[in-house]
């Protein structure tokens, strides 16, 4: 089975750990984690992902930031990206993922089964395209 390749970036080691092991323990994907934004797209280059997961809130360069910088970029920027925060509760969000401006966001701490929902969501666009 070939496995969906995905970049986490986000500044916090322990959340970005934790949601390459909820993907990866599925199976079905390759993670890379990236803890410094300003490291986030040349690992991005380099690991060549599928799907990519951005924190909004980070420091140096945010999520937003990242996703226009991706979007200008030739080598990434039919990579779809989906955006994890903690700006938005998960009352507020309810267990669903979040859309605005046609930007899916997952708020933080997402639960695993709404995480491989989203991203097993943006897996079968990638093969419908």
């Amino acid at each position: 089975m070939v496995k969906t390749r995905v970049l986490v970036v986000d500044d916090d080691p322990n959340l970005s750990r934790l949601t390459g092991m909820i993907l990866e323990n599925s199976g079905e994907y390759e993670v890379l984690t990236e803890n410094d934004s300003m490291c986030a797209l040349s690992a991005a280059r380099r690991f060549k992902p599928q799907i990519m997961l951005f924190d909004v809130d980070m420091p140096n360069k945010d999520g937003g930031e990242l996703a226009r910088e991706a979007k200008n970029d030739p080598q990434l920027c039919k990579v779809p990206v989906l955006f994890l925060t903690g700006l938005v509760s998960k009352a507020e969000a309810g267990h669903q993922e979040l859309e605005c401006g046609g930007q899916s966001f997952l708020a933080k701490p997402v639960l695993p089964e709404v995480l491989l929902s989203s991203v097993r969501k943006m897996t079968a666009s990638l093969h419908a395209a």
